[in-house]
């Protein structure tokens, strides 16, 4: 606030100058001639040079030390939500340590407790933003920086990665959902009977799956998608398929959103992501997968999209699944 009320003074006194010389020094019908032609005063000279620097230093001070108040200089509690963010081109990767969960570019925690982020990168320089809960910070690979944000309010918050990171920057988003804590329990416990392996032999038994998804899941390892992508479980329990360098899929029907939070996560929309990756999210590293003159494209991508769909809901033929309480 010191700051801003030092610019509107600052921005006061230049008005004031500046409409001062032009109905001073205006032309007037009774001028002749070029106007006396004025160079190199001293005075002049140094109160413009004087002044700036005076100012700077003036926002320099609380400047300085607000940094040192607020930079990362903290520990996480036993109270707080503990999350290790991965930028990457161009999508975030959310681990959870303390849960035993990985997902991408969704984060999760209940209000009224702080999330501890914290931050690197697993190529270039990236910046988490997420404007309505706190300020940026940096993700700098090979350094650890540290970010902590919270909420009074259960609520979805647009998040953007905020430093240039060439390709598909602009497509670079996430979203962050603050939960009332059953919910965020909730939906804890639907990843972790997916990815924690104690956890995975008390999971409810799977829900028998239609001809679609069962087709659907052959065409993910057929098509290659299982040299990228991980979904823990996948064909044979305990084998963990894809790499930590591309969106873990995980329980990726009860995500909201899909290609980096471009889209809603739809059956329509994620059929349009699969059969043209480039058109959604263009310069992105997912691969077109089928030609486009191929008989079976359509089938087989409407059948992907069911299979993927499926994964963490517990009855598809209603909706319901563990995270939500059955508002999939």
């Amino acid at each position: 606030m010191f700051t801003f009320w030092l610019s509107v003074v600052v921005l006061v006194l230049v008005g004031a100058a500046l409409i001062y010389a032009l109905v001073r020094f205006r032309s007037r019908p009774s001028d002749k001639g070029i106007p006396k032609q004025v160079h190199g005063s001293v005075l002049i000279e140094a109160i413009w040079t004087t002044l700036p620097v005076i100012i700077i230093i003036m926002i320099a001070i609380p400047t300085v030390r607000a940094i040192f108040e607020t930079e990362s200089r903290f520990e996480p509690t036993e109270d707080d939500i503990v999350v290790n963010v991965m930028g990457h081109q161009w999508w975030w990767s959310f681990e959870y340590p303390d849960l035993g969960i990985v997902t991408a570019n969704e984060l999760r925690f209940p209000v009224d407790r702080r999330l501890v982020l914290n931050v690197d990168s697993a190529d270039v320089l990236h910046s988490f933003w997420v404007p309505r809960l706190g300020g940026k910070i940096d993700l700098i690979p090979g350094q650890d920086n540290r970010l902590w944000l919270n909420s009074n309010e259960v609520g979805e918050f647009y998040g953007h990665c905020a430093e240039l990171c060439l390709g598909a920057h602009a497509y670079m988003r996430f979203r962050v959902f603050a939960d009332t804590p059953e919910d965020f329990d909730a939906w804890a416990e639907a990843f972790q009977q997916a990815q924690v392996p104690e956890l995975a032999a008390q999971a409810p038994a799977a829900p028998a799956q239609s001809e679609l998804v069962q087709q659907g899941e052959a065409l993910f390892a057929q098509k290659g998608c299982i040299a990228c992508h991980n979904v823990s479980g996948y064909l044979t329990e305990g084998v963990r398929t894809g790499t930590p360098n591309y969106p873990d899929l995980t329980n990726f029907g009860l995500r909201e959103t899909v290609a980096a939070a471009v889209m809603a996560n739809t059956p329509e929309n994620l059929a349009a992501w699969l059969s043209d990756p480039q058109a959604i999210k263009p310069g992105n590293y997912m691969p077109t997968l089928w030609a486009a003159d191929d008989p079976n494209r359509e089938e087989e991508i409407a059948a992907v999209a069911a299979y993927l769909l499926s994964l963490g809901v517990t009855d598809p033929e209603s909706g319901e699944d563990l995270a939500m309480g059955g508002a999939n």
